[in-house]
């Protein structure tokens, strides 16, 4: 029988994992949408990537796992504590752009630019400036967004906040969106 909890993770993984426990860091992307992070990524070859929410850098690896050589990706968080985890094991990585600053700021400072993929892994560009970040996709570029299912560290009223977020972009005529009752919650959404 086949083995499908063999996600064949990246090397990078155990160190990251262990940092991760280490500074106490519970909000790290799950293993499973990280692995379906890294087989979209290998589908945009030469592509641009921006990950909103880098934390200590687990679902960054899978991205860098599953980008070819010429893809580029800016990660964004504004904890320089967990990024220096990340930078540690990720940040020789020469198609690796890591930026220190407040999500709602960045997004604001890239108007005009696009993305062939954009893994939105924090209130940035999810709850907070989603018109911004959609306008960033560019046609058939992909908006990734994980913990759609009810998670234990969700604060008080989240699950409307997820709602809304939810039926806002069933709402939407310029995406297609899946939804996916798997791992955390995925939705996937293709820039038409």
């Amino acid at each position: 029988m086949n083995d499908l909890t063999n996600l064949n993770e990246p090397k990078s993984i155990q160190a990251i994992g262990a940092d991760t426990r280490a500074a106490g860091f519970t909000m790290a992307s799950e293993p499973l949408a990280c692995s379906l992070l890294r087989t979209l990524a290998a589908s945009k070859p030469g592509g641009r990537f921006l990950e909103l929410g880098s934390g200590t850098g687990l679902s960054t690896a899978w991205l860098l796992d599953g980008m070819d050589i010429n893809a580029r990706l800016i990660t964004v968080d504004n904890d320089d504590r967990l990024l220096s985890i990340l930078r540690n094991t990720l940040g020789k990585d020469q198609r690796l752009t890591v930026v220190c600053a407040d999500g709602d700021e960045f997004l604001r400072s890239l108007n005009g630019q696009s993305f062939d993929f954009i893994f939105a892994d924090t209130w940035s560009g999810k709850y907070r400036l989603l018109d911004e970040a959609l306008s960033l996709v560019r046609p058939s570029g992909l908006y990734v967004i994980d913990d759609m299912l009810p998670q234990p560290n969700w604060p008080e009223g989240h699950a409307k906040k997820v709602a809304h977020l939810i039926a806002t972009l069933e709402q939407r005529s310029d995406f297609h969106i899946t939804k996916m009752s798997w791992a955390s919650g995925v939705i996937l959404a293709t820039k038409r």
